[in-house]
């Protein structure tokens, strides 16, 4: 795709990115009502596609939204729209409004979605010098609603909350910001879930911090247990978390980042620590392995396997 525009996939047609459009009626655009997927694809995989979908479709059925694309469908059409665009290395945003409607908030004037699937070249939102070096966070003054209906559970089109968080972080020359829930628990980084070590045993916030269900989280999870390690889901105190041993995020885009000062308050000794090295490691290996996803093109997963075997610790 190197100096071609990227299509972008509408209700089942393509259009050059630069023409790509949806109406001003649409009810995304309106207020928010809709629901989206971060995924991405590596090296012709994607990361657990299935996931995604299933999370799409809890969304979608909370907001009452139907679609006539099935799960099955709507996963094709996630690996049509990276076929389309030659990418094997990219990030999918893969959207579902209410559709265009009439102004004001009877979703009866809706009565058709509308789905967006968009492919970019990966832009990490953390360089590898984050990575090596970690970042840095504030804790914000906004709160994670309630658990309820719109709760950050859902992954709507509303993340005004998240923005207004980035702000504080801006303002304060940090790169990211924490935000507690409702009770002054932690929660989750303004786009991504949280993890902090202490005395060698992860800890990230329970569902009942309004936390948004990451599928990378999700696999982190999976994983730490898998390396070893004892992982508790629990409510974790900003007090807790400015002494934790080390502190990571994890999300779609980001991947996995070492936050190493918060609140001006270094982690530990405010370098990434070695369970946090450990996992970035594990997880870089996990993404080239074709089980862990869905394969776009059958040659893809030959080489992908071939590749998975040299990287494989002995």
């Amino acid at each position: 795709m190197a100096g071609k525009e990227p299509l972008v996939y509408i209700d089942g047609e393509y259009h050059p990115k630069g023409s790509a459009k949806i109406s001003v009626y649409d009810h995304g655009l309106l207020y928010g009502d809709g629901v989206f997927e971060g995924i991405r694809a590596y090296n012709g995989i994607v990361f657990h596609l299935r996931d995604h979908i299933e999370r799409l479709f809890e969304g979608l059925r909370v907001t009452r939204i139907n679609v006539s694309l099935s799960k099955e469908e709507m996963a094709n059409a996630v690996v049509d729209a990276l076929r389309k665009n030659n990418m094997m290395d990219a990030y999918i945003r893969l959207i579902v409004t209410r559709g265009r409607g009439n102004l004001g908030l009877d979703p009866r004037s809706s009565p058709k979605s509308s789905t967006i699937i968009m492919c970019e070249p990966v832009a990490p939102a953390h360089g590898k010098e984050a990575r090596e070096k970690g970042v840095t966070a504030i804790i914000s003054s906004y709160r994670r609603d309630m658990v309820d209906g719109t709760t950050h559970e859902l992954k709507s089109l509303n993340y005004i909350q998240s923005v207004l968080g980035k702000f504080q972080a801006i303002d304060a020359g940090a790169d990211e910001v924490v935000m507690l829930d409702h009770r002054g628990m932690v929660s989750e980084f303004h786009g991504s879930n949280l993890f902090l070590v202490k005395h060698g045993i992860l800890n990230t916030p329970t569902s009942a911090a309004g936390i948004l269900h990451g599928i990378t989280r999700a696999r982190v999870l999976k994983l730490s247990e898998e390396l070893g390690y004892e992982v508790h889901e629990r409510d974790i105190t900003p007090y807790e978390l400015l002494n934790a041993d080390e502190v990571f995020l994890t999300g779609t885009m980001a991947e996995i980042v070492p936050v190493v000062r918060i609140q001006g308050v270094p982690i530990a000794d405010g370098k990434p620590g070695p369970v946090t090295k450990e996992i970035i490691r594990a997880f870089q290996r996990i993404t080239q392995d074709p089980k862990e996803g869905t394969v776009i093109r059958e040659a893809v997963a030959v080489q992908a396997r071939a590749d998975l075997s040299k990287l494989r610790p002995t």
